[in-house]
């Protein structure tokens, strides 16, 4: 086997759910959006001593289980890579992915004693998100201006995804206003190779409770007459409901990400969304769950595998905007948010302020280095929703070391959480229950909800 080399495959297994495994004279070879069953054809990318891997080029048969695609995009689009298979399989496989993971990360002891539930569906599988972050780019070198998501396996390459199935219509009408509206004008999109051209992003955010809509368009050096005009033709779609804000963006930056500080257009800078009855207020840059109504479904099952927190005090640990530590200020005595992003934190403020809640507070600063300087109350629960790397160690030790009785663990990504329990498990704390929540129906990602307690407490 050799670099370059274009072989034929029988995908026996999925590694992540990211990447299907195949087999040439015993040595497994990798082959990212590739599904268990098919038969591939790929070109080989790396050659290594005990596995090689593959650029999947096109699938000769489908397994036995795939069914027709439900997306116009599918095939081009990067997303979505589970998509033509059976919802039902869908969250199978996630659940033998996070079984597997514990069984391999945790002694047999610790795996064999965890109430392993398995995955909850998502309450809705298509049109759940509510925020979409499109690109201006094109899909070849020179090629007409697009605005969509990244071309499957070409990060640099742009197709226009007016069809996507996982937002509602609302945030493909006003996707197809706006690249017209700009290929009408002549405006260019950047280039983030040459660093040339004006657009760069078109943010599209909503509330699934409210129906409020923020808009926010990133670019570089846009002419303000092409602004008010953009705003206006906005204004002028029969969308199914209401924009309250359009924000523009001057992102001079080389990195493809949304940078700067937004300048109100039309409206506001934020609009409001409800989880289990709380009002959020989110702006372009905060940190809120993209499926709302499976953020309810994830809370809600967390909490309610805690024991009762009336009277309790509680640490919620990367706290985000708050949305945790305010669902629990309504029980618990106190409950003490940590985020490192102080926009974050001044949402959450402004957010616990509206719902008039006076039990929780906030502070700005690394975990670490709060905790370390922290001399208040002990914590009855702590609360942890990390980032996808999951708890730094010397943090970890540090949670560990305050010795709570209970330990609420919610995860986004399953890999790293297993990483975290193997300390945690060494180190007095026993893992419960373990229930996935499926928050991204049709792409290999999965949140997480652990348990934990500590030994000697009072274990169920």
């Amino acid at each position: 086997m050799k670099k370059n080399q274009i072989v034929n495959l029988t995908i026996e297994e999925m590694e992540n759910l990211q990447e299907g495994i195949g087999y040439i004279d015993q040595k497994p070879v990798y082959v990212k959006g590739a599904l268990k069953g098919q038969k591939v054809e790929v070109r080989i990318s790396r050659n290594r001593k005990l596995h090689a891997e593959g650029k999947l080029l096109s699938v000769l048969e489908k397994s036995e289980v795939e069914k027709a695609s439900f997306c116009s995009h599918y095939g081009e689009c990067g997303g979505c890579s589970l998509q033509t298979l059976p919802y039902d399989t869908q969250v199978e496989m996630k659940k033998d992915w996070i079984g597997g993971l514990l069984e391999a990360s945790l002694s047999p002891e610790v795996f064999e004693s965890i109430d392993f539930t398995g995955v909850l569906p998502s309450p809705k599988r298509l049109a759940y998100r509510n925020k979409m972050e499109f690109t201006f780019g094109n899909a070849v070198k020179g090629g007409e201006t697009n605005l969509g998501l990244h071309k499957k396996g070409q990060f640099g390459s742009v197709i226009t995804t007016n069809q996507c199935q996982i937002c509602d219509s609302d945030f493909t009408d006003i996707l197809e206003a706006a690249l017209n509206l700009f290929k009408r004008l002549g405006v260019d999109h950047y280039s983030k190779f040459s660093h040339e051209g004006v657009l760069r992003h078109l943010v599209v955010r909503k509330g699934e409770k409210t129906g409020e809509i923020l808009v926010a368009l990133s670019a570089v050096g846009a002419r303000p007459e092409d602004l008010k005009v953009f705003v206006d033709v906005l204004l002028g779609l029969e969308l199914q409901d209401e924009i309250v804000g359009i924000l523009y963006v001057e992102n001079p930056g080389k990195a493809d990400a949304v940078n700067g500080e937004p300048v109100v257009l039309f409206g506001r800078d934020h609009y409001f969304d409800e989880i289990l009855g709380l009002k959020f207020r989110v702006s372009l840059y905060s940190f809120f769950q993209t499926n709302t109504l499976g953020a309810e479904r994830l809370y809600q099952t967390a909490f309610d595998g805690l024991e009762d927190i009336q009277g309790k005090y509680v640490f919620d640990l990367f706290s985000g905007t708050g949305t945790i530590a305010q669902l629990l200020a309504q029980r618990a005595e106190r409950v003490v948010g940590v985020e490192i992003v102080a926009d974050a934190v001044e949402a959450a403020i402004a957010n616990a302020a509206e719902n008039q809640l006076s039990r929780c507070e906030f502070r700005v600063g690394d975990v670490l280095e709060i905790l370390d300087h922290y001399e208040g109350h002990k914590p009855d629960v702590i609360v942890v929703d990390p980032p996808r790397m999951g708890i730094a160690p010397k943090a970890l030790e540090k949670i560990i070391a305050f010795g709570a009785p209970e330990i609420l663990y919610i995860s986004c990504n399953p890999k790293t959480l297993v990483e975290n329990l193997s300390v945690m498990s060494q180190s007095g704390y026993q893992p419960v229950k373990v229930t996935g929540v499926d928050m991204f129906p049709h792409t290999g990602h999965c949140e997480t909800i652990c348990w934990l307690k500590r030994r000697g407490g009072n274990m169920e």
